[in-house]
């Protein structure tokens, strides 16, 4: 027996005279303590954590090289590989985590809606629920700071630039054509369905490296990664049906999506200022095909459309209307991946192709036009730390525009252009600490067209000052092609080009934002023609210049009234241009000095509905007055627009939406047409361009049927 307890007491002791003691200190970057650091040996139980000084002991009988790792909230991990027997007692400094919420962010210039987004100012349902919207995307975005609303037309204005300034994305994939046909003065609509987006980005300027061919903005739709179960979506509307179907499995989602459009019976009904000889007609479709793989996950995203529609506009330079007959058909492919490449590098690439036709009837005379686009995108990342993040990548456009031009017992012309654009890109994002960022880049692009290479630089930096609010600063250089309608005739020409200056402030505390944004744009290089209309015996040029400047305020409260979520926008803009066929540097008139929107929506429990207020205000638009002396002389009035949404929850599946334009019927002016000659009084006609309608009346019952019985089109109601 005493044998057994000598025996016992030598392994004790043996142990105990084994054991090493880990000892130290742990401390920020300013050298102040951290208690309840987490300090231990990888692969051992062996370990402690810090007390109210930042000091940690404890002992391990492991030997040899070993692993001691030390972790704690909000700060980056440590790491340190060495040998038990020589450790000595140590003060180790962590870093603050630049992944953490409480994190700066760069931000100058954008605008983000999505669950991924840092920093919210929408979400992906305020596009349908708005109201006014009618579940345009494009429309939606007309409630933020820095757009105009531009009535005529429908498309997306920002900070002085013209629409086809902003460039459209899907999963990091240009679109050529976002929207749908139209004809002059008569407003277009967005392509794509908001319900297959999970994420939307709206950069106002200065936005990344990445992004290119685009003199003002960028938009950015992300489609849905992963759909949250199966589900059938059935719509009937006022203007037509829609139809959506999402299958799942293992590893891949489908999502199909088609809608028809009819706006006849609704015309039938509450007549419209236009003259149809035949209503809009449209059938379009969607389809989103996902599968994930061990590495990444690949999309295949395909949109198509045909509308046609046939009308008589009022000339004042003729008796008799001129007849618009057009036929469209739009096409979009879109197929991406994103996934590990190797070790810490990711990659992201895609291809996306466009085509876009159109056959026009105009009186007599006819005209078709083709395009197709494609983009070729191939981006690498390696996040090095926590700290910085590089990214390299590149583009590849390829543009082809032909045009026919037939007169009625006359002669032909044909007219159109080839361009290829390589371009490429590196951009790296440098986080100094959680209050002070920066992102540096440059874009190198090539047009084989137009002959030119070009390197535009970007950079942006952000800082933290308290635990809610920050500054940002972006700068860029932006270039972009001229469109097609110049293009078409001529390749004398040189790209466009502007310089964006943006200081951001934000602020954002529990359901509450709040963005004030100054910016300055100079333009050079814009294409002036020496024509009334751009045409092709145009002489045309590169020697048109401009800026834009202004000031732009947004407030987003969702908490402070109970069942209330609001938000208010206000831009100031002063921009000239000289450009196109203008003698002298002037407001363009699609530029109103001042708009602002107020947008609620308030949920009402017992009536299971939520109604929704959009109040649009714009200021006067310029136009051009040949009655009075000067250049874009006259203004019209002051516009104001009162959108009314009601969502009625029949069932937790079925929801019954109605939606008033104009509530108050404002006789708004978007602008005048004068006659070509003056009367025999020496007086230049005119008349004004107004709204289709004074109202629009929407009425949509839309029926969700899924596994769990709750989940609506509609899932905040």
């Amino acid at each position: 027996m005493k044998g057994i307890f000598t025996f016992l007491f030598l392994i004790v002791s043996i142990s105990v005279f084994s054991q090493t003691k880990i000892s130290g200190k742990v401390v920020d970057e300013k050298g102040l303590p951290l208690e309840g650091a987490n300090i231990f040996i990888e692969g051992t139980y062996d370990g402690t954590a810090s007390d109210a000084d930042g000091n940690f002991s404890f002992t391990t009988t492991a030997t040899g090289t070993q692993i001691l790792k030390i972790t704690f909230l909000t700060y980056e991990s440590f790491t340190e590989t060495f040998i038990v027997e020589n450790f000595k007692s140590k003060t180790i400094k962590l870093k603050e985590s630049m992944n953490s919420l409480d994190a700066v962010v760069i931000n100058a210039g954008t605008l983000e809606a999505g669950d991924k987004a840092r920093v919210s100012v929408l979400k992906p349902l305020d596009i349908v629920t708005t109201a006014g919207s009618a579940g345009d995307i494009i429309a939606a975005l007309q409630s933020l700071p820095g757009t105009q609303t531009v009535g005529e037309s429908g498309r997306l204005f920002v900070r002085g630039g013209e629409a086809d300034e902003t460039q459209t994305f899907v999963d990091g994939l240009r679109v050529a054509q976002p929207y749908g046909a139209s004809a002059n003065n008569i407003p277009t609509r967005g392509r794509f369905s908001p319900f297959l987006f999970s994420g939307i980005s709206f950069s106002t300027g200065g936005y990344s490296a990445e992004y290119g061919e685009a003199l003002s903005s960028v938009l950015l739709l992300n489609t849905q990664d992963e759909p949250v179960q199966e589900e059938t979506d059935i719509s009937l509307m006022t203007v037509g049906l829609g139809l959506s179907n999402t299958q799942k499995w293992e590893k891949s989602s489908l999502t199909l999506n088609t809608a028809y459009v009819d706006l006849a019976p609704y015309q039938l009904a509450v007549p419209q200022a236009v003259d149809w000889n035949r209503a809009y007609q449209s059938l379009s479709g969607e389809a989103v095909y996902r599968y994930q793989f061990n590495s990444g996950l690949l999309k295949f995203y395909t949109a198509f459309e045909a509308a046609r529609f046939d009308l008589n506009q009022e000339n004042i330079n003729t008796t008799e209307k001129n007849r618009v007959n057009l036929n469209n058909n739009n096409l979009y492919l879109n197929t991406s991946f994103n996934g590990v490449l190797a070790g810490t590098w990711d990659i992201t690439t895609g291809l996306s192709y466009g085509y876009g036709q159109n056959k026009i009837g105009l009186d007599l005379d006819d005209v078709e036009n083709t395009e197709h686009a494609s983009h070729l995108k191939l981006k690498v990342s390696n996040k090095f730390s926590d700290r910085i993040k590089l990214s390299i990548g590149a583009d590849y456009f390829i543009t082809q525009f032909d045009e026919s031009f037939k007169e009625n017992l006359g002669d032909s012309f044909l007219s159109g252009y080839d361009a290829n654009i390589a371009a490429a890109y590196s951009e790296m994002d440098i986080f100094f600490s959680k209050k002070l960022a920066a992102k540096v880049g440059f874009r190198a692009s090539n047009n084989d067209l137009l002959d030119e290479f070009n390197l535009s630089p970007r950079a942006s930096l952000a800082y933290k000052t308290g635990k809610f609010s920050q500054f940002s600063f972006a700068y860029g250089d932006f270039v972009q092609a001229p469109r097609a309608d110049y293009l078409k005739y001529t390749s004398q020409l040189e790209t466009e080009n502007t310089a964006h200056y943006i200081l951001n402030y934000s602020y954002n505390r529990q359901g509450k934002t709040f963005r004030a944004e100054a910016y300055y744009k100079k333009y050079n290089n814009l294409v002036k023609f020496d024509t009334p209309t751009a045409q092709f015996n145009s002489v045309y040029e590169n020697s048109g210049s401009g800026y834009a400047k202004g000031l732009d305020l947004f407030w987003r409260d969702n908490k402070t009234f109970k069942n209330l979520e609001y938000w208010i926008s206000y831009s100031f803009i002063d921009t000239q241009r000289d450009y196109r066929n203008f003698p002298i540097q002037a407001t363009p008139s699609f530029v109103a000095k001042h708009t602002a929107s107020v947008v609620t929506k308030y949920w009402i429990n017992s009536l299971r509905s939520q109604l929704g207020l959009t109040h649009n205000f714009n200021s006067g638009r310029p136009f051009e007055n040949p009655n009075k002396a000067g250049f874009m002389n006259g203004k019209t009035k002051d516009f104001h627009n009162l959108n009314l949404s009601w969502a009625y929850l029949m069932s937790p599946q079925k929801i019954l939406y109605l939606s008033v334009s104009n509530v108050l019927g404002t006789q708004n002016v978007f602008g005048y047409e004068f006659a070509n000659t003056p009367d025999a009084n020496g007086v230049f006609n005119s008349k004004p361009i107004v709204p289709t309608a004074d109202r629009f009346i929407f009425v949509g019952f839309f029926w969700t049927i899924s596994k769990d019985k709750k989940t609506n089109q509609l899932d905040n109601l």
